[in-house]
């Protein structure tokens, strides 16, 4: 009996973001470009973690296979929350794309020091802002093979 691969299952994304604007943003490029997945967003680094741990309200959560994360949020930085998910081993593997206003060399080198597998600036044009949110969706959507769930899957 041959045996087929099975299609690949939605991509789940987390956004951590809590600028309304910016989450309507990257919205509407899904919407516009046709991205496919599902957009889970939060607006802190409280959510985002209790998001990813599967706390409360968050208990039926997907295990993103993404995660776009905001520096500067309110109640727990997207400082912390990186650090966070790669000192959990139930959670490190998850790509996290640092996607920030900041352009500042040491929030950068932080980013990587603190192992975020990306970090992209939020360009100012919107049509470049969507052009970057179908690029990261590319990438890690189609081309990368994405690490298989861990114990939260």
């Amino acid at each position: 009996m041959t045996s087929y691969p099975q299609p690949p299952t939605r991509m789940q994304i987390l956004l951590a973001e809590d600028d309304e604007a910016d989450v309507a943003l990257v919205e509407d490029a899904f919407a516009t470009h046709g991205l496919t997945g599902e957009l889970h967003c939060v607006r802190d680094g409280v959510e985002a973690l209790a998001f990813l741990r599967r706390d409360d309200p968050y208990a039926d959560a997907p295990r993103p296979d993404l995660v776009l994360l905001d520096l500067n949020m309110p109640r727990m930085s997207g400082r912390d929350v990186l650090a966070a998910v790669k000192a959990d081993e139930g959670l490190k593997t998850i790509p996290v794309v640092v996607f920030s206003t900041s352009a500042v060399p040491a929030d950068v080198v932080d980013s990587y020091g603190s192992h975020a597998n990306a970090y992209v600036t939020k360009p100012i044009d919107l049509e470049a802002f969507e052009q970057v949110i179908t690029q990261i969706h590319g990438f890690y959507g189609d081309l990368v093979t994405r690490p298989p769930g861990g114990p939260h899957r």
